[in-house]
């Protein structure tokens, strides 16, 4: 499988939203959040307008021209906040592309670049019981808070 990964392009930044849905921890087929959840308040600021920010990041993965992931990055205050200079990670996959190592390379790919942006480190919150939990340790996070079942996740880039 050759994946490739590079910047999103402008015209594919509406997929955001639907990789937010994606990004959203659903442990059963059957609890699945409607997808107007990704207009709510607390997580519109995840892509709303994005690209127009500075600080405003976003890779893809692309297997045979499509995009299967994305891992984007933002300031912001959201519910992996850390501090005003520490921009928060999202990162999914298409369900069908799940388990394969892409979100591993995007992950790889976005910290290289933050490094690249001069960033000090990058955080992300993620239900403990996510199974993506265990892969964030092995790429340099660590959990900073918890919050109920969330954790705070942090990865110092320097």
């Amino acid at each position: 499988m050759d994946v490739q990964i590079r910047p999103i392009r402008e015209r594919e930044i509406p997929l955001l939203e639907e990789f937010l849905y994606e990004a959203i921890w659903q442990p059963g087929p059957g609890k699945r959040l409607p997808r107007e959840v990704v207009y709510s308040p607390a997580l519109r600021p995840y892509v709303e307008a994005f690209g127009e920010r500075e600080g405003d990041c976003c890779l893809v993965g692309t297997v045979g021209g499509r995009v299967v992931g994305a891992v984007w990055c933002r300031c912001l205050h959201g519910y992996g906040w850390v501090d005003a200079a520490t921009p928060e990670l999202a990162v999914a996959l298409c369900p069908e592309w799940r388990g394969r190592g892409i979100g591993t390379q995007l992950l790889r790919a976005m910290l290289d670049e933050l490094r690249r942006r001069g960033f000090c480190a990058v955080s992300l919150s993620v239900q403990r019981d996510n199974p993506a939990a265990r892969l964030y340790p092995r790429l340099g996070f660590r959990v900073a808070e918890e919050r109920g079942g969330e954790w705070i996740m942090l990865c110092e880039l320097r």
